[in-house]
C-alpha cells in the first residue's frame, strides 16, 4: 500500500464520510475518532517511510485524466508538505475528538471528512488542475460548517469567505492556463505537471503577469493585507472546530502555494516584487496586531494575531534564500499547532460561560489552574518566545529576510513585540486579578476529554521549540533544491545576486559594495 499512500490518504476519509451517512447518530463520534486515528496513523506511516535525505519528490503516482490536454492525477510529497499533511491529519483527529454535544454532531464529523480530503488533495497535488480542483473543494465544507455552525452572523460570514476566495481562485485558474499554454508552445505538447512547468524559462516581462495571476488566488487564501478582511468574519462567526481547521491547515494552502509554484516558476517575478510584499507583510504584522490590542472579544484577538503571525510566514517566504524559507514553512507548522490550540482554549471556555468578552472574566487562574497553565504555555508560544516552536520559525524567518534588507527585518522584528503587548495584556484581563463575576467561581478546569487534546500540543509546542532539527532537516533539504532551482532559472542579474547558489554549499551573496561573492 506504500505505493499509493498519498491516494489513501486522500480518499480514504471521504470514504468513510460516505459510509458515516449509515451510522447511527450515537456512534458517529466513536466511529469518527476510529477513521481519524487511522489517517494519523497513515500521516505517521508516511514520514517514517519518508527518505529525510531525498530532497526531491517520493511516493509519486501517475494516472492518466484528459491526457491530450495533459492533466494527468499526479502526486507527491516532499519536505515542504509533507509535515503539513501530517498536520492536517493531527487536528482532524484533535478536532473531532474534542467536539461537545453540538447541534447534529454526525453532520459536523462527516463534513469534517470530506474537508480533509480536500487539504490532504492540495499538499499532495502535482498536476495545476488536480490541485486546482481540490483547492475549491475545501470550501464548500467549510462554508458549510460556518454556515450552519456559525453564531449570529453566519450566513454573511460564510458567503464572504466564499466569495472572496472562489473569486481569487477564478484568477489563478487563468494564470495556470497560460503556463500550460506557454509549456506548449514552447515543447509542442500540452501539460499541467508542475514539475513540468519548473523546465520552463519565462521571459521577465511574462513573469510579473503570471506572478500577479497568481499571486491573487494565493494572497486571499493566506490572507495577505488588503485582502484580509473575510478573515475576521469567519473566524468571529465559525464554531471552535472550524476556527481551528481554518487557522492551523486552510490559511497554510496560500504560503505553502507560493512555495510551490510562485518562487520556483517566476524567480525574476519573485525577486522584483519582493520588496513590495515585504512591505504588505509588514503591515499585516503592525496593523492586525494593532487591531487585537483593540478588541473586547478573545476569540478575536486570535483570529487579528493569526493574521499577524501569518504576515511573519510571508516575509520569510520572500527572503528567497534558504534561511528564509524553510524558516517559514516551519514556521507554518508552528502556527498552526499555536494557534489551532489558542482557538481550542477559546471554546472551552465558551462552553462554559457562553461568552468570549474578556471583560466577563478575571481571576480564571484561581479556579482554573491547569487551564491557565496551558494557555500560557500557547500565549509565550505565541509571542515567540525561545525554546517554544514559533522561535525557531520567527528566527529563521527574519534570519533569512536580514540577508535581503536589515531595515525592514529589524521593523518586522520591533512589530512582533506589539505581539507580545496585546497577548499579555489579555491573559492579564481573563486570568489576574481577583474573581469579579459570580458566574466564574465555579468553573470546572479542563477535563480529559479537553486534555487529551491540549497536552500533546503542548508537548510539541516545547519538544520542537527546544530540538526542531526532525522536522527542519526535511524541510531544509527540499528548500536548498528549490532555491537552487530559482537560482539556475534566473535571468536578470539582481535576480542571480539575490538568490542564493546552494550547489555544493557555495551560497552567493551580495556585499555591500553591491558586488556578488
Amino acid at each position: 500500500m506504500i505505493d499509493h499512500i498519498l491516494s489513501v490518504l486522500i480518499f480514504f476519509p471521504a470514504v468513510a464520510a460516505v459510509f458515516g451517512f449509515i451510522i447511527h447518530k450515537d456512534s458517529m463520534r466513536a466511529y469518527g475518532v476510529a477513521v481519524s486515528v487511522i489517517e494519523f496513523a497513515l500521516a505517521l506511516w508516511l514520514w517514517f517511510a519518508f527518505d529525510s535525505n531525498v530532497s526531491g519528490m517520493q511516493f509519486m503516482e501517475l494516472i492518466p485524466v484528459v491526457p491530450s490536454f495533459g492533466i494527468n492525477y499526479i502526486l507527491g510529497v516532499d519536505g515542504i508538505s509533507l509535515f503539513i499533511i501530517i498536520l492536517a491529519a493531527f487536528f482532524t483527529l484533535i478536532g473531532i475528538a474534542s467536539l461537545t454535544d453540538t447541534k447534529n454532531v454526525k453532520n459536523m464529523i462527516i463534513t469534517l471528512l470530506f474537508l480533509q480530503m480536500t487539504m490532504v488533495g492540495v499538499f499532495a497535488a502535482l498536476d495545476a488542475i488536480i490541485f486546482y480542483v481540490f483547492w475549491e473543494l475545501s470550501l464548500v465544507p467549510m462554508l458549510y460548517i460556518i454556515g450552519a455552525w456559525g453564531g449570529p452572523l453566519r450566513i454573511y460570514a460564510s458567503v464572504k469567505f466564499f466569495l472572496y476566495t472562489f473569486a481569487g481562485s477564478l484568477v489563478m485558474l487563468v494564470g495556470m492556463l497560460f503556463m500550460a499554454y506557454f509549456y506548449y508552445q514552447a515543447t509542442g505538447v500540452w501539460s499541467f505537471a508542475i514539475l513540468d512547468w519548473y523546465r520552463l524559462i519565462l521571459p521577465e516581462s511574462f513573469q510579473l503577469w503570471l506572478f500577479a495571476a497568481f499571486f491573487i488566488g494565493f494572497a486571499i487564501k493566506v490572507p495577505m493585507f488588503p485582502f484580509h478582511t473575510w478573515l475576521p468574519y469567519a473566524h468571529g462567526q465559525a464554531p471552535t472546530i472550524g476556527s481551528v481547521i481554518l487557522a492551523a491547515i486552510l490559511l497554510k494552502m496560500g504560503t505553502y502555494a507560493f512555495i510551490r509554484f510562485s518562487l520556483p516558476l517566476f524567480p525574476d517575478a519573485s525577486v522584483f516584487y519582493m520588496y513590495p510584499i515585504a512591505i504588505l507583510a509588514i503591515i499585516m504584522i503592525i496593523y492586525t496586531a494593532m487591531v487585537a490590542y483593540a478588541q473586547e472579544d478573545v476569540k478575536q484577538v486570535v483570529a487579528y494575531s493569526s493574521v499577524s503571525h501569518m504576515g511573519v510566514i510571508i516575509l520569510g517566504t520572500f527572503a528567497l534564500n534558504v534561511e528564509g524559507i524553510s524558516g517559514s514553512i516551519f514556521l507554518m507548522i508552528a502556527h498552526g499547532v499555536v494557534s489551532g490550540a489558542l482557538f481550542l482554549l477559546v471554546g472551552v471556555i465558551y462552553d462554559r460561560r457562553h461568552t468570549k468578552m474578556m471583560d466577563q472574566f478575571g481571576g480564571l487562574a484561581h479556579v482554573m489552574p491547569r487551564y491557565a497553565t496551558i494557555f500560557g504555555i500557547m500565549l509565550m508560544a505565541s509571542v515567540g518566545m525561545p525554546l517554544t516552536i514559533n522561535f525557531v520559525g520567527e528566527f529563521l524567518s527574519l534570519l533569512g529576510f536580514y540577508q535581503q534588507s536589515h531595515t525592514l527585518t529589524l521593523l518586522a522584528g520591533v512589530a512582533i513585540i506589539v505581539g507580545a503587548i496585546y497577548m499579555l495584556a489579555a491573559y492579564k484581563k481573563m486570568f489576574f486579578g481577583e474573581i469579579t463575576k459570580d458566574e466564574n467561581r465555579n468553573l470546572k478546569d479542563v477535563n480529559k476529554r479537553e486534555l487529551l487534546a491540549l497536552i500533546p500540543l503542548s508537548i510539541i509546542t516545547i519538544w520542537l521549540g527546544v530540538y526542531p532539527k526532525p522536522v527542519l532537516g526535511p524541510i531544509n533539504n527540499s528548500v536548498e533544491s528549490i532555491v537552487q532551482l530559482m537560482h539556475d532559472k534566473a535571468t536578470s542579474v539582481e535576480a542571480k545576486i539575490r538568490i542564493p547558489n546552494v550547489i555544493e554549499g557555495i551560497v552567493i551573496t551580495r556585499t555591500p559594495a553591491g558586488e556578488a561573492h
